[in-house]
């Protein structure tokens, strides 16, 4: 089967095509055939070597995938040859078939073409964890999202309104700007410009926000303390600022505050399973319904890997990118 590898550690043009076995599904496990496969900044981070698979897993990057299952494993129940499904991985989505575990797989929701569908495992899995479940944003309560044009915010966005939150964002040009709030953002702040700490406090009459989720890390994070309001939690689950920062400990113990954060690919399979369960029950019929949606940018043949990854460490991505493997049935 086609693959991409990464030839070393390195800039984007590591990433070369090659050809593999193709794998076998072992229990639990189904096989797909990939149509799309979704482009994502922790695979930018693995072709770096900054970002190791799990043990186990496969050394191909590619988190998340849409297609066509092309056999089961032993033990695999509800899901036969066949099946359209979009499924989060460990690793192996950039090439023609990959193994995922049969409860990290998901239907493909209707109205969704595979290639739109493969731009869903990885930002809605990754947003329902750590906005509703880590953050436990409610309805009519406020939610601020950083890189508020990237898959993940372009996603919280969309899903924090569509369930009754307000939504501010944070975003680097006029154009993403108008993205989060067309998306549904109350205001989006272009943070060249604009404190966004500021902003939202001035927004909220000096109240703040009860959930931020931060892909930025240390060099935000005495702005997201100040940007909360009393009992508002600090949901972290990216360090493009930086793995370190200042801690106020008299902001966080005066009004309360809860930071926490969390990955997503190391954890286990039943843990996963359960997320997806819990997708399926609450954020599939909005999908279906059309009250939130993938914001798919562009998309790129499989041998263009590269490509896309160059786009998204330019910050020039505005939703997601996503490559195209097979053709779809």
């Amino acid at each position: 089967m086609r693959v991409i590898e990464i030839r070393e550690p390195g800039a984007p043009a590591v990433l070369q095509p090659a050809i593999a076995a193709c794998p076998r599904p072992g229990p639990g496990e189904v096989l797909i055939r990939v149509a799309a496969a979704g482009v994502n900044r922790p695979d930018c981070l693995q072709r770096r070597g900054l970002y190791p698979p799990p043990p186990g897993a496969s050394p191909i990057p590619g988190l998340e995938v849409a297609g066509v299952v092309a056999a089961t494993g032993a033990g695999v129940e509800g899901l036969q040859p066949g099946a359209r499904v979009c499924a989060l991985l460990a690793g192996g989505g950039y090439a023609e078939f990959c193994l995922a575990p049969a409860a990290q797989c998901l239907p493909v929701p209707a109205g969704l073409s595979l290639v739109e569908a493969a731009a869903v495992p990885e930002t809605f899995f990754t947003v329902w964890t750590n906005v509703f479940e880590r953050g436990r944003l409610q309805p009519g309560e406020s939610l601020l999202v950083h890189g508020g044009a990237s898959g993940i915010g372009t996603t919280a966005i969309q899903l924090a309104r569509a369930l009754g939150a307000r939504v501010f964002a944070t975003a680097g040009n006029d154009e993403k700007v108008a993205l989060c709030e067309g998306l549904g953002a109350q205001r989006a702040i272009d943070y060249h410009e604009e404190a966004f700490a500021d902003v939202v406090r001035e927004a909220t009459g000096g109240r703040g926000v009860d959930v931020i989720l931060d892909i930025v890390g240390g060099r935000y994070l005495e702005a997201n303390l100040d940007a909360l309001a009393s009992d508002g939690r600090l949901v972290i689950i990216g360090l493009l600022g930086g793995a370190h920062g200042k801690l106020p400990l008299a902001t966080l113990l005066n009004r309360r505050l809860t930071i926490t954060g969390s990955t997503l690919r190391a954890r286990e399979v039943a843990e996963k399973g359960r997320i997806a369960a819990a997708l399926r029950a609450r954020v599939w019929p909005l999908l279906e319904n059309g009250s939130v949606a993938p914001v798919l940018q562009a998309s790129f043949p499989l041998e263009e890997a590269a490509r896309a990854h160059e786009i998204l460490e330019a910050n020039a991505a505005m939703g997601k990118l996503v490559l195209v493997v097979n053709p779809a049935p």
